[in-house]
């Protein structure tokens, strides 16, 4: 079912829907940040994957109840409970460091993690084929295309004084944070990997393969969304927040969270079809294009919102050549799957 034309079309929108699915909150000005992201993790990792695994895959009760797939679904859910205790630490780092030293520390290393340790582990044999080093290759240039961003970032911070206030962590401690962030969030590949049998007995029970990573999508988004509604509720109680979902005009708000699930579920989703699209090798292939697709669209819809109004052209000429450097790094990453074909 191998189609790398097709999965690179699909990876595209897909970095183009994850890198916009936080614009709406712009708009969710009655809520704080705790009542939006609860009801997105509603939505996104409870609701949609619960009614998409329904409609997709009508054989999923046979895959869950078959012998060999207790293993899977602990393996993924596992996984999917540390991605999703890794977002509580994404938002403690930007609450530390600001949103662009976070934000790039934390996909430049997830854009590694994800890619690299499953070269090494399934296909170390070919760490030093020219598909492998291509990967190697491209994985290098996501991670300087996101530090010139983190640069370009905290550069910006400065000149407009939106940079982590006094009485938050430590620098240091906001890094750690990012670390742990940063590896945690490649566990949605791990999982994606983690869950090839499920997928597997899914396409045997005649399910299509084009659907099938929807087998793995749904146990680990279940468990990544425990913690992050166990702390959703913990910052509702905590600044007392609870009262702002019954606030008048907000209905509209509850539609933008909606649309922030839609886009960012949808997006996996399609993450998930890539790599299939991609071959043996395409979540090793995917997931990078995959992290910088997102990191060049939200550099765009910043500077298309006016974030870099104010901070003068110096940043924003740097933030350019990190888009650059990372759009080297989709060419590089896409002709490195034609090696491996």
């Amino acid at each position: 079912m191998q189609n790398a034309g097709l999965g690179l079309i699909l990876l595209i929108v897909a970095g183009a829907m994850n890198g916009s699915f936080t614009l709406p909150m712009k708009y969710t000005k009655l809520w704080k940040w705790e009542n939006t992201w609860l009801a997105w993790t509603i939505f996104a990792l409870f609701v949609l994957p619960l009614v998409v695994t329904h409609l997709t895959l009508p054989q999923a009760s046979e895959v869950y109840h078959s012998g060999d797939s207790t293993g899977p679904i602990l393996t993924v859910a596992a996984w999917g409970a540390g991605w999703g205790i890794s977002q509580i630490f994404f938002g403690l780092a930007v609450d530390a460091i600001g949103i662009a030293l976070a934000f790039s520390v934390i996909l430049g290393l997830a854009a590694a993690c994800g890619s690299l340790v499953p070269l090494l582990t399934q296909h170390a044999d070919k760490i030093f084929s020219a598909g492998g080093l291509g990967v190697i290759a491209g994985v290098a240039l996501v991670i300087v295309g996101v530090g010139v961003c983190a640069v370009a970032g905290r550069k910006r911070e400065a000149a407009l004084n939106t940079g982590p206030q006094a009485g938050k962590a430590s620098i240091g401690l906001g890094l750690v944070f990012c670390v742990i962030s940063g590896v945690g969030s490649a566990f949605v590949n791990f999982g994606l990997i983690a869950g090839k049998p499920l997928q597997t007995a899914s396409v045997a029970l005649g399910g299509s393969p084009m659907w099938a990573p929807n087998a793995a999508w749904l146990p680990l988004m279940l468990a990544g969304g425990v913690p992050n509604l166990v702390y959703c509720i913990y910052l509702l109680t905590k600044n007392k927040t609870r009262g702002h979902f019954g606030q008048s005009k907000t209905t509209s708000h509850w539609l933008l969270a909606f649309v922030m699930a839609f886009f960012w579920f949808a997006s996996t989703l399609m993450y998930g079809m890539a790599s299939v699209y991609l071959g043996e090798w395409g979540p090793i292939l995917a997931w990078p294009l995959f992290m910088s697709l997102i990191v060049i669209t939200a550099s765009l819809h910043g500077i298309r919102t006016g974030e870099w109004q104010g901070a003068g052209k110096a940043p924003l000429r740097i933030q350019l050549a990190g888009v650059g450097v990372l759009i080297v790094a989709v060419i590089v990453l896409q002709q490195a799957g034609k090696w491996v074909s």
